[in-house]
C-alpha cells in the first residue's frame, strides 16, 4: 500500500464518519424538534384545560353568588315583613293601652276633683306640702 492509498482511505473514512455524524445530528435535531412540538402541544392542551377549568370555576362561583344574593334578599324581605307586622301589632297594642290609661286617668281625675270639692282646705294643704318637698329636692341639685 502506498501513502496515497492510505491517505485516500483515511480521507474516505473521515468523510463517512462526518456524514454519519451529520446524519446522527440531523436525526437528533429532528427528534428534538418533534419533542419540542409535542411539548408545545401538551402545553397548549394544559393551558386550554386550565383556562376551561378556570372559566368553569368562575361561572360556578358567579352562579352560587347570585343564588346567595337571592336567598339573602328573600330572607331580608321575609324578615322585613315580619318586623312590619310586629311593629303594627305593637302600635295597635300601644294605642289600646294608651286608651285604657286615658280612661283610668279620667276616672282618677273625676275622683280627685270630687275629693278637692268636698275638702278644699285639705287639698290645698297637700298641694302646698308636695310643692315644698319638690322645691327642696330641686334646690339640692
Amino acid at each position: 500500500m502506498t501513502n496515497q492509498d492510505s491517505t485516500g482511505d483515511l480521507k474516505a473514512e473521515a468523510r463517512r464518519a462526518a456524514q454519519d455524524a451529520a446524519r446522527e445530528a440531523r436525526r437528533a435535531g429532528e427528534e428534538a424538534a418533534e419533542a419540542l412540538d409535542t411539548a408545545k402541544q401538551r402545553g397548549a392542551e394544559l393551558y386550554e384545560n386550565v383556562r376551561d377549568k378556570g372559566a368553569e370555576f368562575v361561572d360556578t362561583a358567579r352562579k352560587r353568588g347570585a343564588e346567595y344574593v337571592d336567598q339573602a334578599r328573600n330572607r331580608g324581605q321575609e324578615y322585613a315583613g315580619q318586623a312590619r307586622d310586629e311593629a303594627r301589632r305593637l302600635y295597635r297594642e300601644g294605642e289600646r293601652r294608651a286608651g285604657e290609661v286615658a280612661g283610668y286617668a279620667e276616672d282618677y281625675y273625676d275622683d280627685l276633683s270630687g275629693m278637692v270639692r268636698r275638702n278644699p282646705g285639705q287639698a290645698l294643704g297637700i298641694a302646698a306640702g308636695v310643692g315644698f318637698l319638690l322645691g327642696l329636692i330641686i334646690a339640692r341639685r
